[in-house]
């Protein structure tokens, strides 16, 4: 299908998308508290013939929404990010996410009606705190999904290869309080068995893969130092651009790690585990797709796929099914996320030709593995192949 139609299919429901972004940059809800957000992209689609589903995976703000026509086709998932940053708003632009994605489905469901298909868009909340995709995919979604898309607002126009997979660990330490002074022999240090654990870090750092990344830091130090700390806290991130090598080898020696230091100190701990963030499993031939898309639609600021980045919950996502996001330019290249800059240009034109160039490149990609039917199954079968390579490293 050329570019002109499917641009003609996008541009009726600009001014109402645009206008959708809009809403929702003002709005600037946090993590969670998306309700008015989520609700203004819920209620777009359902006017537009998509059943609805609100609150799904117990997250009050996260929705599903199905459009479906015969049976049998492919299941194109498109996931939106709603969620501001805390104190200062959408200074990463996922006000633009939800209203890009509709206008692709919208344009896909106006132009493809003879073939069949299956259309699924998930609200994904507290993208920015908590990772919502985790929560949701822990509580069964994205499984009726073929692949899955995204748009996200950028400096350049280009697509994503790695992302790293992250743990974090909250660690309380227990020990036992007395005088420094006085009587330092009747304490044992929880705040010790916090020091040597880091040490034990930095030691393990030289035998891990060199793309491993490892931090560290003091959450409660356990009170001044005239008293031996009876408590401590600290926080641990760990990352890989394997999942399989974070949680099969840097995982289990940090936790001998932080069992080593209680031994060493006669202390004891608590370890609490946040959800884990997994990296992408890439899918070249679905991203060499997209782009092949971005320059047919004349896409600003073109650059090549970023090769590494760092951790998000849509790489749980991509760990289980092929996925990709556009990265759509609206801002000068070199300009930095969560910046002023990113936010005050977030209701500009450059802001709107973004949702509107997302939406074209997305149509035009889902109208090609429509058409060519080969297309998807060359990525399903890349993907099987990577997958199995996941584990090549350990």
């Amino acid at each position: 299908m050329n570019k002109e139609t499917i641009k003609q299919a996008v541009a009726p429901y600009m001014a109402e998308l645009t206008k959708m972004a809009d809403r929702i940059y003002d709005l600037a809800e946090p993590g969670l508290e998306e309700v008015r957000s989520s609700g203004i992209l819920t209620d777009y689609l359902e006017k537009n013939g998509f059943q609805i589903e609100r609150g799904i995976a117990d997250l009050p703000t996260a929705f599903r929404a199905v459009y479906e026509q015969g049976k049998g086709g492919p299941s194109f998932g498109f996931l939106a990010e709603y969620d501001a940053l805390k104190g200062i708003g959408h200074a990463c632009g996922h006000h633009m996410q939800g209203p890009s994605v509709i206008g692709a489905a919208l344009a896909l469901r106006d132009l493809c009606k003879d073939q069949p298909y299956k259309i699924v868009i998930y609200g994904t909340p507290a993208e920015e705190t908590v990772g919502g995709k985790i929560i949701m995919k822990e509580k069964g979604c994205f499984q009726d999904i073929d692949l899955a898309l995204m748009m996200h607002a950028a400096p350049n126009t280009c697509v994503d290869v790695r992302c790293m997979a992250l743990e974090c660990f909250y660690v309380t330490f227990h020990g036992v309080e007395a005088h420094a002074a006085m009587s330092p022999h009747k304490g044992k240090s929880a705040f010790d068995a916090a020091l040597l654990s880091f040490q034990g870090i930095e030691f393990m750092r030289e035998h891990v893969l060199e793309d491993s990344r490892m931090h560290y830091t003091v959450l409660d130090a356990g009170g001044p130092s005239n008293i031996v700390p009876g408590t401590a806290k600290a926080e641990y991130t760990l990352r890989s651009y394997s999942t399989d090598y974070l949680e099969k080898v840097i995982v289990p020696r940090f936790q001998d790690i932080i069992k080593g230091a209680c031994l060493m100190t006669g202390t004891t701990c608590e370890i609490e585990r946040s959800y884990p963030f997994q990296a992408k499993i890439p899918c070249l031939t679905l991203n060499d797709l997209i782009m092949e898309n971005a320059r047919k639609f004349e896409a600003p600021q073109l650059a090549g796929p970023r090769e590494k980045t760092g951790s998000t919950d849509f790489g749980n996502v991509m760990y289980d099914v092929p996925g990709c996001c556009i990265r759509t330019a609206f801002v000068p290249e070199g300009t930095a996320a969560h910046s002023q800059e990113y936010l005050d240009a977030g209701k500009t034109e450059r802001a709107h030709e973004a949702i509107r160039s997302g939406s074209e490149i997305l149509a035009g990609t889902c109208i090609d593995m429509i058409e060519r039917p080969e297309l998807l199954e060359q990525i399903k079968e890349e993907f099987r192949k990577r997958k199995q390579e996941e584990t090549a490293k350990i």
